[in-house]
């Protein structure tokens, strides 16, 4: 994660937060941030919408169905495209970045378009709510809490490692016992990644590095970042909240 200056409450040795009329910062940070929650709005959008259509489309829910190899290679492939898009980004022009999020918000709504399939229409629209709202709130106390939230950036990425690994391991254990460990554990990741991410964010929107080309493709890897954290929290709250068919 890239790391920029404090922002904090101005009290004696810090930095105050910079004014409209003082710096233009403050304008920076606000264009930059609806660059980032548009291209996530979007993603998530297009994820919506081609699971949709898959769930309600023979010819394309069967195979994904029916073949365990396509499912594992759509998780490789998802994989991969976010790995590539974080480590290729500054050499990417801002079109290739785009269409690189968006073509990984395509594939994530082909995997996803199984829970149309598993949950009700009732229990997905509802779970929905409530993970938009736990992300808004989180994602609001991100933005104006005047607390640093840098030293969380560890160790959430030390027990998201944690989680994955856990995860991964239960497809062959197959414990109840560990699903539900991890899922209650996950949405207390990805609620802390939100807020963190967002402040993050933040930062990056009151510094130069938010204008130009660079924040373009800034705004691009913020809104991957934003949208993975609430497609987990969404998917984490389904299995808690999801009332099956």
């Amino acid at each position: 994660m890239l790391g920029f200056g404090r922002s904090n409450d101005g009290t004696a040795g810090e930095y105050a937060l910079p004014t409209a009329s003082a710096n233009p910062a403050i304008a920076i940070d606000r264009s930059f941030l609806n660059s980032v929650y548009m291209w996530m709005t979007a993603g998530l959008l297009l994820s919506g919408f081609i699971a949709m259509l898959v769930a309600v489309s023979p010819g394309l829910i069967n195979p994904l169905l029916e073949n365990s190899a396509l499912r594992w290679g759509l998780i490789i492939a998802q994989f991969g495209a976010v790995i590539f898009l974080m480590a290729r980004i500054q050499k990417m022009s801002v079109t290739t970045a785009r269409l690189t999020f968006l073509a990984y918000s395509a594939l994530t709504g082909y995997t996803l378009s199984t829970i149309f399939l598993i949950y009700t229409q009732a229990s997905l629209f509802s779970t929905f709510i409530v993970a938009g709202g736990t992300f808004g709130v989180t994602a609001a106390y991100g933005y104006i809490t005047k607390r640093d939230l840098s030293g969380m950036g560890g160790m959430l990425r030390m027990a998201l490692i944690g989680f994955v690994l856990a995860s991964i391991a239960n497809i062959f254990i197959a414990s109840s016992g560990l699903y539900w460990i991890t899922t209650y554990i996950g949405v207390l990741i990805f609620v802390g990644l939100t807020a963190y991410d967002t402040q993050q964010l933040k930062k990056i929107g009151q510094s130069q590095l938010a204008t130009g080309e660079s924040g373009q493709k800034l705004a691009i890897i913020g809104a991957l970042k934003l949208y993975l954290d609430f497609i987990n929290l969404f998917l984490l709250l389904l299995r808690i909240m999801g009332n099956r068919r």
